[in-house]
């Protein structure tokens, strides 16, 4: 089950928060929650947030 934050400025902060503190790269975050990149990237995109590889954040 998806337990991520709905809200795209919760999700924002939560997903900064976990490449920060715990993952190399957006797709280990992936892979160890069990979501698909695109599930955020929906969420995230429609309110200007945008992965940002090199700085391995959404900016």
């Amino acid at each position: 089950m998806n337990t991520l934050p709905k809200d795209p400025l919760l999700l924002y902060g939560y997903i900064n928060m976990k490449l920060r503190d715990e993952y190399p790269s957006l797709n280990a975050l992936c892979e160890d929650l069990n979501v698909e990149k695109e599930y955020i990237d929906k969420i995230l995109n429609p309110a200007g947030f945008f992965y940002d590889e090199k700085a391995n954040k959404y900016i």
